[in-house]
């Protein structure tokens, strides 16, 4: 059984994905500081994995008692993403405990404490990045061989366009070789049909249409798809109260023309001409379907708000994307 370390833990999704995939293996530790994520994981994988800790204070004595073969990692992803241009990559705070790991915890390791596998999951825009060239470097040193990757889920079937920086790293050699660039797939897998978004809705979306205010305001800014589609954005932790490049929105009447109804609604800015298109937002339980979570397995304590729901769920990866990612490393 490979035992595995979880950093920046979250709601789990890293955890999901190792038993998803084929590889025998379980965390027996986690570390996220998010107070909100660490009840949620404790709630879902057991109280005594998940450590709320700021991961920049772990040392190698901590770490290599552990005695653990795998290492996930999904740390913050603000410094790097396109989103942010004020991105500063390792210059960031916030990439100060990633690059403490990758710089003294994993050099200071006994050769026999240090993990024989390794994945990292960032946004894209991370392989750009003077972190990536600094993990890298001690990778190399550390004769780990590297393979990286930038994949969507929409390669695995789901309906959403969440592009994403993946590295995998291991003491074996890979088939094949090093690949001196970014894969765009894994090798010798096959890509499946795209599903429908509307094999992931609720039964019943009550309560999160988007009011009037937003869309007299901002409704034209919107990325707005249907049941039938085979396509979302990517969703992110500012979904709901951000418009632009938040994530889709759903309209639940597929019978109207979205860009008639929105020329006829910018010629008066009269609201009521878009209600007929039944705009509502993605539930918390749908997106995590998207994210390849089992809603009806997965729980939420009773005091985290609809806004902390979505915030970790944007923050999370998708499990399937991921666990097809463990199969590969550990092939």
């Amino acid at each position: 059984m490979v035992q595995a370390l979880e950093f920046y833990s979250g709601i789990g999704g890293l955890h999901c994905a190792l038993t998803r995939s084929h590889v025998p293996a379980s965390v027996i530790r986690a570390f996220d500081w998010d107070q909100n994520a660490c009840r949620i994981y404790g709630r879902n994988y057991g109280e005594g994995i998940v450590r709320r800790v700021d991961i920049s204070t772990l040392t190698a004595a901590d770490l290599g008692a552990l005695d653990a073969e795998l290492w996930l990692l999904s740390p913050a992803c603000q410094p790097y993403t396109m989103l942010n241009p004020n991105a500063k990559g390792a210059a960031d705070p916030r990439a100060k405990s990633f690059l403490h790991l990758v710089q003294t915890v994993l050099p200071e390791l006994a050769p026999m404490q240090r993990p024989s596998h390794l994945l990292v999951e960032n946004v894209a825009g991370f392989e750009t990045s003077s972190t990536r060239q600094v993990l890298l470097a001690t990778l190399a040193r550390m004769e780990y061989s590297v393979r990286e990757f930038l994949l969507t889920p929409l390669q695995f079937g789901i309906p959403n366009s969440r592009l994403r920086y993946y590295l995998l790293a291991r003491r074996e050699p890979w088939a094949g070789g090093v690949n001196e660039t970014v894969l765009r797939e894994i090798p010798g897998r096959v890509a499946g049909d795209i599903k429908m978004v509307r094999d992931y809705l609720d039964d019943d979306g009550e309560g999160y249409a988007v009011s009037d205010r937003v869309l007299t305001k901002w409704g034209r800014l919107f990325d707005i798809v249907l049941p039938g589609d085979r396509k979302t954005c990517c969703f992110t932790s500012g979904y709901t109260h951000l418009v632009e490049r938040a994530g889709s929105i759903l309209q639940m009447n597929e019978e109207l023309d979205t860009t008639k109804t929105f020329d006829e609604f910018l010629q008066t800015a009269d609201p009521a001409i878009l209600r007929p298109l039944r705009l509502r937002y993605f539930t918390p339980s749908e997106l995590l379907r998207i994210s390849d979570f089992d809603p009806s397995l997965f729980q939420w304590p009773d005091e985290v708000s609809r806004k902390t729901k979505y915030r970790l769920i944007g923050n999370s990866v998708n499990v399937r994307v991921v666990a097809s990612l463990v199969d590969h490393l550990f092939d």
